[in-house]
């Protein structure tokens, strides 16, 4: 009750406020803050996926607007050589507003990286955008199958038949590439999982799914309990460090990070910036009240 009364309060507090909590878990408001930010983490052997912040826009305007943006995005970060990808929200380039414009916004910039020989990572968000955002992908995976991949939620009862279903897109060196999340969203228990044991188990019955078909998989999450599993599974099929990866999200679980990355294993950070960090944070809160505890940890700790 608490962390839910803290949740629903904070978009009405002030942003200097919420800064004290957020600026942990963002690199920044400008390209050149998110650059440095991915620049240290480049200096520890962690490679960056980066992502603009900004989501469920309310019209076509901002669709291109937002397009226009991670174009030059791409630009500085090459230019600047860092480490790193991009992930991009189909919602941020009007998905709910019109599915064609939308994919023709996406596709110019999976086009302008894979003119850099890069890769982009659709995210998955609410069950409403599930099935638009498969069809997006594959569309994209068709006439890019080097340089897209997908974001897929442990917690929703579905993922596994969704991953099962899109092996036809495994065809010959056009791997299936995948982060695997838990999700955060709060969605109907017709439709998600959930209970702690139940998620975790289908999160790793997805990951040895990847695995047993040669899909390479971002193993997001923060969980030790689901850490330890996934070492065993690595070993069990004998899987080369170069076919999977460690991720998690800036300024979450560094000594946990450091460990997997003390194992030899690589790891990717997830890179977020923006103007639009306060209304991240308190979406992110909305979603998750649990989060509104490390608010007053963070007030009075800092480590």
């Amino acid at each position: 009750m608490f962390n839910k009364l803290i949740a629903a309060t904070l978009p009405y507090m002030p942003q200097k406020f919420v800064w004290i909590f957020s600026k942990r878990y963002i690199a920044g408001e400008s390209i050149e803050e998110a650059i440095l930010a991915s620049k240290e983490l480049n200096k520890e052997g962690i490679k960056v996926t980066i992502d603009l912040l900004g989501e469920f826009i309310k019209d076509l305007h901002q669709a291109t607007e937002n397009k226009e943006a991670y174009l030059k995005i791409i630009d500085a970060f090459e230019e600047n050589k860092i480490d790193g990808n991009y992930s991009v929200k189909p919602t941020f380039f009007g998905l709910l507003i019109d599915e064609e414009i939308c994919y023709q916004n996406v596709r110019t910039i999976v086009e302008k990286a894979a003119e850099h020989n890069n890769f982009i990572r659709i995210d998955m968000e609410d069950s409403s955008c599930v099935d638009k955002e498969i069809k997006l992908f594959r569309r994209l995976k068709a006439e890019f199958p080097k340089h897209v991949g997908l974001v897929v939620q442990a917690y929703l009862r579905r993922t596994l038949t969704d991953i099962s279903n899109m092996m036809d897109l495994q065809n010959g060196s056009s791997k299936l590439n995948y982060r695997l999340c838990k999700g955060i969203y709060v969605e109907p228990e017709k439709l998600a999982y959930k209970k702690y044991e139940e998620i975790n188990a289908n999160y790793l019955k997805g990951l040895e799914f990847m695995f047993q078909n040669n899909i390479f998989p971002g193993i997001a999450t923060h969980d030790k309990n689901l850490i330890e599993p996934a070492f065993a599974l690595i070993e069990k099929y004998k899987v080369s460090k170069e076919k999977y990866e460690f991720q998690m999200l800036y300024g979450v679980t560094p000594e946990l990070r450091k460990m997997i990355l003390d194992k030899g294993h690589n790891m990717r950070v997830y890179v977020p910036f923006g103007k639009d960090w306060f209304g991240y944070s308190t979406r992110r809160l909305k979603e998750n009240p649990k989060m509104a505890m490390l608010i007053i940890k963070a007030l009075f700790h800092r480590g």
